[in-house]
């Protein structure tokens, strides 16, 4: 009985010993590294960039790793743009557009022939896939290729990072913990990159890109490592005015407008700048509709102001603008079109005004300012973008890269409420202004930015709603209990319309401008005041900012007394 009672204490005892051991020894269960990397097929290839594993895949053909289009842009190069309409890839350095046709092993350099050994961009369906030595070409990036499983791992961001040497023999895992599957075997001496921390384990990148997590008493002491890579960055250079500019919009529809300068000239001080509203996209093939005037031109030379013939996308509905920007060969025509009128009326620079744009045509657009600016430098033409005060629907404008091609982004610091608001108010507050010039800056040097500023004014009618009030409608607390429509006035115009309507003029702190109000026929009038007082206001947001100037919007609505309070400020 007792030997029995002893064996089985003693079967017991090793039974729960080896749930022991079992429960505290580390697994040897290896990770299925196609699965864990999610690569199916030979052609699939992860992406660990700068130690972090993407979810897309690269793809690995004939010998060369090859990225979809849209994540070279998001991750490695904006700067390259693929038109799929015509299937062209085109990438703009600081002195040469380089463009490459699908399937080709050829690109041009502006008009100079280039080869490689290998297909450069290929198109498998919707997407579109570039070769990632072409990317390196023009980027500072570095890369390598590994196997079992394929996968590239690319070094995009350059500094500081972490490391540490392996202290003896062990593995990383696919999480911190022993039984965790493992990943990849680690020697002693191996160095890891240290990505996450944690307080027994640490996520780390190995230098053939095995990324997993392993006990952090294995680490030797970390050391700070400073990744470099020789790069020549293109130095992008700038026309840029000596002084301030001081920029009259002249808005020109005929050419009888164009025999009016000498007089809208003479009612000025200071400006140095004009911008007569010249050629607008007239059609689907680039061709631009132009009011250029020689005599125009001459008349403001003689007087030492520059032309910046004002180039704009609204005037013609049955022009898309959409259509052509997202074609290689229309918006190649559209510049051409722009520098030859430049070249033949010896404009000095072009205010480009494209408006309303979509989101889907923000690349192209920009795709194009960088052309035209490449252009524009080489026949020594200023080149100036009208923006909108930034918001989140107006980001795709990309103001960054705007300023790194065009020589000076002007806001368009007003109409912050129009005929199309959902309420009446001021055309540029003093707030709207401020918060306009705070968030360009953000993207745009201020040697480069342009505040412009109305001259008129928007005078709001009211109309009483018929039984305002009394529905269920107007419980909801955006109910207006009117109807608005508008007019713009310029200084002197709204001046006379409320005083002799017996309405005085009101300071706003808030607004930085004087109000008026008053009731005719059964509707009330009301205008946030555009004028010398409110005009100045924004001129100290200038010179406070140090921008490079401001622009004013239009000449002929100010009056002279403006002029009086703009030379204190751009003289």
């Amino acid at each position: 009985m007792l030997v029995a009672a002893f064996f089985i204490t003693v079967v017991v005892l090793i039974a729960l010993l080896s749930v022991v051991i079992k429960k505290y020894s580390p697994s040897k269960e290896r990770a299925d590294l196609n699965e864990y990397y999610n690569v199916q097929g030979t052609e699939d290839m992860a992406v660990i960039l700068d130690g972090q594993r993407l979810e897309e895949k690269a793809k690995y053909w004939d010998g060369h790793v090859y990225m979809d289009y849209k994540l070279v842009q998001q991750y490695l190069n904006q700067r390259f743009y693929w038109d799929s309409n015509e299937n062209i890839l085109r990438y703009v350095t600081n002195t040469d557009v380089i463009t490459v046709n699908a399937g080709s092993m050829e690109y041009t350099v502006t008009r100079k022939s280039e080869s490689t050994d290998y297909v450069i961009v290929k198109v498998d369906g919707e997407h579109m896939y570039l070769a990632l030595d072409f990317v390196q070409n023009y980027t500072n990036i570095d890369f390598a290729i590994y196997q079992n499983p394929n996968r590239v791992k690319i070094t995009a961001s350059w500094g500081e990072i972490q490391t540490a040497s392996i202290r003896k023999k062990t593995e990383i895992r696919v999480k911190g913990g022993i039984k965790s599957p493992i990943v990849t075997d680690l020697e002693k001496g191996s160095k890891v990159t240290i990505l996450e921390s944690g307080e027994d384990w640490s996520r780390v990148c190995t230098e053939d890109g095995m990324i997993g997590w392993l006990k952090k008493k294995r680490l030797g002491e970390a050391a700070s490592e400073t990744l470099a890579r020789e790069f020549e960055e293109p130095a992008f250079s700038h026309i840029l005015k000596e002084g301030p500019v001081s920029l009259g919009w002249h808005q020109v529809t005929n050419q009888e407008a164009n025999g009016r300068i000498s007089n809208i000239l003479q009612s000025t001080k200071g400006v140095n700048v004009i911008a007569p509203t010249w050629f607008y996209l007239n059609d689907n093939d680039g061709n631009i509709f132009s009011l250029a005037n020689r005599e125009y031109v001459s008349y403001c030379h003689q007087n030492n102001v520059e032309v910046w013939a004002l180039v704009s996308n609204l005037e013609n509905p049955e022009a898309d603008s959409a259509y052509v920007l997202t074609h290689t060969s229309t918006r190649d025509y559209l510049a051409n079109q722009i520098i030859a009128a430049a070249i033949e009326y010896d404009l000095d620079g072009i205010n480009l005004d494209f408006e309303a744009l979509s989101g889907e045509v923000g690349d192209a657009y920009i795709q194009f300012i960088r052309e035209l600016s490449l252009k524009c430098e080489n026949n020594n033409l200023v080149l100036s973008v009208d923006n909108y005060v930034p918001t989140g629907y107006t980001a795709f404008y990309n103001r960054a890269e705007q300023a790194v091609f065009a020589d000076y982004v002007i806001i368009m610091g007003y109409d912050e409420h129009y005929s199309g608001s959902e309420d009446i108010g001021s055309v540029a507050s003093i707030g709207f202004v401020r918060e306009g010039v705070e968030n360009t800056l953000k993207e745009v040097p201020p040697e480069q930015t342009i505040l412009g500023m109305p001259f008129y004014t928007r005078v709001w009618e009211l109309t009483p709603k018929e039984g305002a009030g009394e529905d269920v409608e107007s419980a909801a607390e955006d109910y207006l209990p009117y109807t608005f429509t508008c007019t713009d006035e310029g200084m002197q115009t709204v001046e006379n319309r409320y005083t002799e309507n017996g309405a005085q003029a009101v300071w706003s702190d808030e607004d930085g401008q004087y109000t008026a109000e008053y009731e005719k026929d059964g509707k009330t009038y009301k205008m946030w005041i555009e004028n010398e007082t409110s005009l100045e206001e924004k001129l100290k947001v200038m010179k406070q900012n140090n921008l490079a100037g401001a622009a004013y919007w239009k000449l002929g609505l100010e009056r002279p007394s403006a002029w009086d309070t703009i030379i204190k400020y751009v003289n």
